[in-house]
């Protein structure tokens, strides 16, 4: 029986490769069929023939953002590109675009290989475009400032001064005076 089906793979019959269904390439896994009936879910909630996809609405689909809204909200503030143009919530997406959006750290940067309107999997969002996406930044270098080791005990006048500065650069300080050099602060009792 097993030699059977090996002929008939080799010959092209009936239980081999066909016209109508190429072969997998070589050196590529065979694909997922849960994946599969989902990319074919996913096709079948995509746009009919001549409509269009929002450009909000792709990339809250293949899981660049959270929330449609937050789509939204990102292309009227001017964090989605399309192309290298700023675009608005409504602008229709089209395979072959290049899509970057900013987020809090780092940009992505997608090429639409496939349109859909509906939110899918994550297995099936990555085959809706190519990253082409710098890599995130290293988790050190996002680290909030002034973090001290549990046990260190209380922070020393030296190590108060750097969280100070640390705070200082990123926007946080809440007082004028609070750190040193930066003008007169609050009159402490018992000073002249």
């Amino acid at each position: 029986m097993v030699a059977e089906g090996a002929e008939q793979e080799t010959t092209g019959t009936a239980g081999g490769t066909s016209a109508e269904q190429p072969p997998a390439a070589a050196g590529s896994p065979a694909p997922d069929p849960k994946i599969a009936a989902a990319v074919a879910a996913a096709e079948a909630a995509g746009p009919a023939a001549g409509e269009s996809v929002r450009i909000d609405s792709w990339i809250w689909s293949v899981r660049l953002v959270k929330t449609r809204s937050q789509g939204a909200a990102a292309c009227r503030g001017g964090h989605v590109r399309v192309n290298g143009e700023r675009v608005k919530p409504a602008y229709s997406v089209r395979v072959g675009d290049e899509v970057r959006v900013r987020q809090e750290y780092r940009e992505r940067v997608v090429i639409v290989t496939r349109l859909i309107r509906k939110r899918v999997g994550a297995p099936v969002a990555v085959q809706c475009y190519v990253d082409n996406s710098p890599p995130p930044p290293p988790r050190e270098a996002i680290a909030p400032a002034g973090i001290r080791d549990r046990g260190a005990g209380r922070p020393t006048k030296r190590d108060r001064r750097e969280m100070e500065r640390l705070r200082a650069l990123r926007g946080l300080s809440g007082t004028p005076g609070s750190i040193p050099g930066s003008g007169p602060g609050p009159a402490r009792p018992g000073s002249r």
